[in-house]
């Protein structure tokens, strides 16, 4: 076979007719369009007046037994089946032939016969694998087991101008799989596993939500004032009112308006967009969890975010034991929790307790592990460098990192015991952050302060540092009740449930820069 299809054997066995030349796309795509042409000129392309009935995976499961359910029993049952899918296998051979066709479900065999199907077998012959078909017919089982429909009736719904990808190899250039997902999730069965397993993960975490009393909302995409993270945004235009807009960084200083309103506990899942590299942990528009719970602290959200990822993991997979680019995750103990200096001492014993407030002592270390600094930044921003650099990479199993600095929690409460810390934490999963959540600061006058402290470093060229809203400080005046928040970022939950190392492995569409 020329073109490069797979075949399928009685029984289902796919093999690969040998070819001696790589098959010729654009002589391919020539050919199938020549086929589109005969069609328009019986006047029966792209027909829409089928309507099916069954699916190829339900029916696997009905008639997975083959004691109860053998050859005899299905074709005398007279169970008629309406099924559509893509043709992705098939073998012809003389007056009998095999095909496989897939649907959203699963695969199914079917066996044609050229004495029942007349002329459609005729026109079967000349079907190229990727053609969406239908066929109506019993059921029967091979003498290998394989569950098939004896056709009665076949018809092609689309043809396909484009061969798909060979079986044994799919896509194998990666980026080509991010470019065309609509094939990759035609060839690559792991490829459609994972995106089910992303959908099953929302669905169980806004049951969990739900189930607790939170109320789902939706805030505003566009921003006058971007808001809610350190992050540097996108910019748009609404031509109408001559303003410039930004696209959202984060959602949670109109969540939090929303508590201030009386709404006590809320929750958004939707996109972020932030105006940074594109990485295998990064990508411009992601999605998050954001939600807010009054009269709890950092400790309660510290418990829900725990308790959250442990039952979904429990009721999406089964068990919380998970496998991350080699490593062993157990999500069923509770999850250490760490102060931020206490792990970067444990990792740096050159600071002291009291070196992790000095901001000399940890320039000096910084310039003995070769990280660079501003002159502006302070004792908190210089041990946030440090942590990142020798302790986040180290944190394998579940463990929060808790009291970050004042200087790098603009949102965050302050600590009433540790002058300079505050009530945070940051959860990390196998070196990578999973969710971030605090003791929401509710102190108007505290929160100018941190926003006029903004101000002053993005004056200083920090291009991620937040603007001053002051619509949000008079909601603050009004006020806020104590409130725990959290935000978790479902792209790296769903990457941690299922094993994959990149993000862009659990986004359908992942940012690409353009094909020139």
């Amino acid at each position: 076979m020329s073109n490069g299809n797979v075949t399928l054997a009685d029984g289902g066995h796919p093999q690969v007719e040998a070819t001696l030349v790589a098959p010729d796309e654009n002589r391919l795509v020539a050919e199938r369009r020549e086929k589109l042409r005969a069609l328009r000129g019986q006047g029966i392309a792209y027909p829409n007046d089928f309507r099916r009935e069954h699916y190829a995976g339900d029916l696997q499961a009905e008639f997975a037994d083959t004691d109860r359910w053998t050859a005899e029993s299905l074709e005398a049952s007279g169970r008629e089946v309406f099924l559509a899918g893509r043709l992705v296998a098939k073998r012809v051979m003389g007056k009998a032939s095999f095909a496989q066709v897939q649907d959203e479900s699963g695969r199914i065999q079917l066996f044609l016969q050229a004495s029942s199907l007349g002329d459609a077998y005729e026109a079967f012959k000349g079907w190229d694998v990727g053609d969406i078909v239908a066929v109506e017919g019993g059921l029967t089982r091979t003498r290998t087991g394989e569950l098939s429909i004896k056709a009665g009736s076949v018809r092609l719904l689309v043809k396909s101008l484009r061969p798909l990808p060979d079986k044994w190899h799919g896509l194998a250039d990666v980026e080509q799989r991010y470019r065309q997902r609509y094939v990759d999730l035609i060839v690559t069965p792991e490829a459609r596993e994972v995106f089910v397993k992303r959908s099953k993960i929302i669905r169980a975490i806004r049951m969990w939500l739900d189930a607790r009393r939170f109320l789902e909302v939706e805030t505003p995409m566009m921003h006058y004032i971007p808001g809610g993270a350190t992050a540097r945004p996108f910019t748009t235009h609404h031509n109408a009112l001559d303003l410039d807009l930004y696209l959202r960084v984060a959602p949670e200083l109109y969540l939090k308006r929303l508590v201030v309103g009386g709404l006590e506990r809320v929750y958004e899942i939707n996109r972020n967009f932030r105006n940074e590299g594109v990485s295998t942990r990064h990508n411009p528009e992601f999605t998050m969890l954001e939600l807010y719970e009054a009269y709890a602290t950092y400790h309660e959200v510290m418990d829900l975010t725990e308790n959250l990822i442990r039952d979904v993991a429990s009721e999406v997979l089964g068990t919380t034991q998970v496998h991350w680019e080699g490593a062993a995750v157990d999500l069923g103990p509770a999850f250490r929790r760490w102060r931020m200096d206490e792990a970067v001492r444990h990792h740096n014993p050159a600071i002291s307790a009291l070196d992790c407030t000095d901001r000399d002592a940890l320039r000096g270390h910084c310039d003995r592990l070769g990280i660079r600094f501003k002159p502006s930044w302070g004792w908190g921003k210089l041990l946030l460098e440090i942590f990142e650099a020798t302790v986040e990479h180290t944190l394998v199993q579940p463990t929060f990192i808790t009291d970050h600095p004042v200087e790098v929690s603009p949102l965050a409460r302050s600590s009433d015991h540790r002058p300079g810390y505050t009530d945070r934490f940051e959860l990390f999963v196998n070196g990578k952050e999973l969710a971030n959540g605090f003791s929401e600061l509710n102190d108007p006058e505290d929160q100018a302060e941190r926003f006029q402290a903004q101000v002053d470093a993005k004056d200083d060229g920090d291009d991620e540092a937040m603007h001053f809203d002051a619509d949000y400080i008079r909601a603050l005046e009004v006020g806020l009740a104590p409130t725990g928040g959290l935000g978790v970022g479902i792209d790296r939950v769903v990457m941690m449930l299922t094993g994959s190392e990149s993000i862009r492995d659990v986004l359908l569409f992942p940012y690409m820069r353009p094909q020139g």
